[in-house]
């Protein structure tokens, strides 16, 4: 007999979804689920290949118009890492914030915090309409791996 309960992101990604008076499409629940469940910015690729391995494949076009469609909503945002492949998360309460990528694993994950103070002067007539910022080093666990030995 299965439970009759919903899993707790099911229900979080079907709130967010219906927070938005949109329809909780199940190619848009298990996006929204994906990224709930992840620690870091994922790519188009990645989640294809979460949904495949979770049981729910999708194909690569409606992957990319949920995702379009979703940040077209202001519930996920994308930015580019340095190999130009866009990395997909929730949006969170912080919209203007800054992002880390690993130089070791690639992964790129959202900061806290607020960039008002790190938003440039403009020049007289200019009109900012973002500020995006990427911090570059490695994550906890690629700075607590061991450091290959250098070749001699």
């Amino acid at each position: 007999m299965q439970a009759a309960t919903a899993p707790p992101r099911h229900d979080q990604a079907t709130r967010l979804l219906h927070q938005r008076g949109a329809t909780a499409t199940p190619a848009r629940v298990r996006v929204l689920q994906l990224l709930l469940a992840a620690d870091a910015a994922m790519s188009h690729q990645s989640l294809q290949q979460a949904a495949a391995a979770g049981g729910h494949p999708f194909d690569k076009v409606t992957l990319y118009r949920v995702l379009d469609w979703l940040a077209g909503q202001g519930l996920v945002h994308s930015v580019a890492g340095h190999d130009r492949v866009r990395r997909f998360s929730l949006m969170n309460a912080h919209h203007a914030h800054a992002h880390f990528e690993c130089g070791v694993c690639g992964r790129l994950f959202c900061l806290r915090g607020s960039l008002a103070s790190a938003s440039p002067e403009l020049p007289p007539g200019f009109v900012s309409e973002r500020v995006d910022i990427t911090v570059h080093g490695r994550c906890a666990e690629c700075a607590a791996a061991p450091s290959p030995a250098p070749d001699e």
